[in-house]
């Protein structure tokens, strides 16, 4: 009865930790929206979500504590993930890379936030890009080694997924050297959340994913 007992609280655990896979993408929208609203002259095509956070800027006060409650529900899932891996060591990897890369935004958000247009870099943007770089290092890790932790269905949309940031994140890139200097970046904001709702869409599904194996082990998605 006992042994029952922690098994069925095991379960609940790791289904909630599961959830916040599905309910931290949809809140994160909600932030950038409520964020860009209150933000006077930001355009979500040109202005990238650090901006939002950033030194001196108009929401950074309420921005950032937001943005650590996303990250705190991030690594509860990648928690969940952990203890959905059984012995799958792929998945273990994918849980390891979500929560480093979620600790490495926590690092970028607090300790170094980028400095508003137009402001000359100090060592601050100079951590905040390099956490940014090793944080889309490991989303490309988790997804890479997700591919090769399921069924064929989810490898190509984890390929895909990859494909496409590879696409948004050359495209955003090109404008980045114009951000401190406040020149133009016309579509810049636009490639940044193509590559955030893209990665988001993918823990959604990789969150539904493990939920569903616990209740159908045959289902295409986790069959190879």
């Amino acid at each position: 009865m006992v042994s029952e007992a922690l098994g069925s609280r095991r379960t609940s655990v790791r289904s909630g930790l599961l959830w916040l896979g599905v309910v931290a993408p949809v809140y994160y929208a909600v932030v950038d929206g409520l964020l860009v609203s209150r933000y006077e002259g930001y355009r979500l095509t040109e202005h990238t979500v650090s901006e939002l956070f950033a030194i001196g800027a108009p929401t950074a006060a309420l921005a950032v504590p937001l943005m650590l409650v996303y990250s705190v529900m991030a690594i509860a899932f990648g928690c969940g993930v952990w203890l959905s891996a059984g012995g799958r060591r792929a998945l273990r990897v994918v849980a390891v890379a979500l929560v480093v890369k979620e600790v490495l935004g926590i690092v970028g958000t607090t300790v170094g936030p980028m400095h508003m247009r137009g402001v000359e870099p100090t060592f601050t943007d100079t951590l905040h890009i390099t956490v940014t770089a090793l944080g889309a290092l490991c989303y490309l890790v988790a997804m890479g080694f997700g591919a090769a932790a399921f069924g064929r269905a989810f490898r190509f949309y984890s390929i895909g997924t990859i494909a496409l940031l590879a696409v948004g994140g050359f495209m955003a890139g090109r404008d980045a050297g114009n951000v401190p200097s406040d020149l133009p970046t016309p579509w810049m904001g636009l490639w940044e959340r193509v590559n955030i709702y893209a990665t988001m869409s993918w823990i959604v599904v990789l969150a539904v994913l493990l939920l569903r194996s616990h209740r159908n082990p045959r289902d295409r998605w986790i069959h190879r």
